[in-house]
């Protein structure tokens, strides 16, 4: 789609800033989706959790090699022998309803069927990120609304500019938000699927 925004001086920056953070927006939601608990054991389940790593918030991703070897099993491999019972410590109490063992080098993560009232709940938590993230996006609508008006107020575009930019700016996050609920919707029947 070819920008009427990118034609106008003084708003030519305005439509990529708003398409790249509005995309940022969504990706941190695909993140989001990612991480989800869906019955099958997958490493980004995992992305959420953090474990205190020496005063420092760290995902368990970067603490050691996370796998997934079976179907219903992640296992972590901790680079830091050290911080075993920290990371298994992590993802007991993250409310994602794992509940690891370790051996002393190796986390074993199973991962348990979902019952019907643990996938509701998913899904309940994914809708309420889902919103937040269209409170994102709408924020970023906002922003570039309230660029473009000072625009107009300061005589650097026309009315018929104005106007044109505001239509531009609710496209695109017509488009973002559509995105994000698609993604949802496919999340949403992978997680409620037995």
């Amino acid at each position: 789609m070819a920008s009427a925004m990118a034609g106008i001086e003084a708003l030519k920056g305005t439509h990529q800033q708003l398409k790249s953070r509005m995309e940022s927006s969504v990706e941190d939601f695909r993140g989001h989706l990612l991480s989800a608990r869906t019955g099958r054991a997958n490493v980004h389940m995992l992305d959420q959790i953090k474990v205190d790593y020496y005063g420092t918030d760290t995902p368990v991703a970067q603490m050691g090699q996370v796998s997934t070897p079976e179907p219903t099993l992640i296992l972590v491999q901790p680079y830091d022998a050290g911080m075993v019972s920290a990371i298994e410590k992590a993802i007991r109490t993250s409310g994602t309803g794992l509940n690891p063992m370790t051996d002393g080098k190796v986390i074993r993560v199973p991962v348990p069927p979902m019952t019907e009232e643990r996938r509701k709940d998913v899904v309940k938590q994914l809708n309420k990120t889902l919103e937040d993230h269209k409170t994102a996006i709408r924020n970023i609508r906002r922003d570039g609304n309230d660029q473009i008006k000072k625009a107009a107020k300061d005589k650097l575009i026309s009315a018929d500019d104005e106007k044109r930019a505001n239509e531009e700016v609710q496209q695109l996050t017509d488009v973002e938000i559509k995105r994000i609920e698609e993604l949802f919707k496919a999340k949403e029947k992978e997680i409620m699927t037995v």
